[in-house]
């Protein structure tokens, strides 16, 4: 079945909404978002609400949400999530902050629909999630190996200046031949006056 609903908000204001059955799932979906008004911005979450699972993105001031079925998982419905987001904001711009209620909703409920039947329905959409998500994960592990990689470098790099300035003195430095020639004849005074006594 896939995702059945969708809808945009700013803040309890319904800007744009989408359903593919009839269920109550825009009541419940106002529930989430009286629910979500104390949570900050830049948030996800997951609310089941048997037999479906409603997915929320908080980003930029809007909330995008959707409910699907709870065999879509969760790498699918939040795709879907950032997908519509960008789409809504790239269309109506900063309009998304004064706009009334469903003042988008003849334009973009079509955008919803189509993109919930494009997520719901194409088996590339979960494939190429799971492969930007490994890019993802070796870029970060390439990243971290290269400061790892610089971190050694600049300890090796003082490894390697504090052994020059230790050879330094030993090379020709009359203090350290002096400071020697004093610790063997102080060495001598102190046999001597032993081997007196």
């Amino acid at each position: 079945m896939g995702i059945l609903y969708g809808m945009v908000a700013r803040g309890q204001v319904v800007l744009a909404e989408f359903s593919a059955t009839q269920t109550n799932a825009s009541v419940v979906a106002r529930l989430i978002l009286e629910r979500m008004k104390e949570v900050k911005n830049n948030c996800i979450s997951s609310f089941s609400h048997h037999p479906y699972i409603f997915h929320v993105k908080g980003t930029d001031g809007l909330t995008v949400l959707c409910m699907a079925d709870d065999a879509s998982g969760r790498i699918i419905p939040f795709a879907f999530l950032e997908d519509i987001h960008k789409k809504f904001v790239k269309t109506f711009g900063r309009a998304v902050h004064s706009a009334s209620a469903y003042a988008m909703n003849d334009e973009f409920s079509r955008v919803l629909c189509q993109q919930m039947d494009h997520f719901s329905r194409n088996p590339n959409v979960d494939r190429l999630n799971r492969l930007k998500g490994e890019m993802n994960q070796v870029q970060s592990v390439l990243i971290d190996n290269i400061e790892n990689a610089l971190e050694r470098g600049d300890r090796l790099a003082l490894l390697v200046e504090k052994a020059i300035t230790m050879q330094q003195p030993m090379q020709g430095n009359n203090s350290t031949v002096a400071l020697k020639r004093k610790a063997r004849s102080y060495k001598n005074v102190i046999w001597w006056r032993d081997w007196r006594h």
